[in-house]
């Protein structure tokens, strides 16, 4: 029985199995990257561009992180929802609350028209 431990991020952030945490770090270590190197080529001052890295590294990793686990969820949701619309769809195949028939005209019992 082998143990896979993920890969973890300052020993509390599991990067491997947490979802969007591998995307959230590696957008935000190009956010850092970029925001210091533009402001350093803009003012030539390397501790000022080095807080303005940390903090583009801030700001880009958690704005990813934030986007992703919301369209996670946003999928999430669909997923269930289509999944109940298959199960209904099955469920009511066949009878008169089939939802492919809406627009049809169909009778419970032919007697009560």
């Amino acid at each position: 029985f082998v143990r896979q431990d993920g890969l973890r991020l300052l020993g509390i952030l599991d990067v491997q199995n947490t979802p969007c945490a591998r995307e959230a770090i590696l957008h935000g270590a190009g956010g850092s990257v970029a925001a210091g190197l533009l402001y350093f080529l803009a003012t030539s001052r390397v501790k000022r561009s080095f807080d303005v890295g940390f903090a583009g590294f801030m700001v880009t990793t958690l704005g990813s992180w934030f986007y992703c686990r919301m369209n996670n969820a946003k999928l999430r949701v669909q997923q269930r929802l289509i999944q109940e619309g298959i199960k209904n769809k099955v469920a009511y195949e066949g009878t008169v609350m089939d939802p492919t028939k809406k627009g049809k005209q169909v009778s419970i019992c032919p007697s009560c028209l």
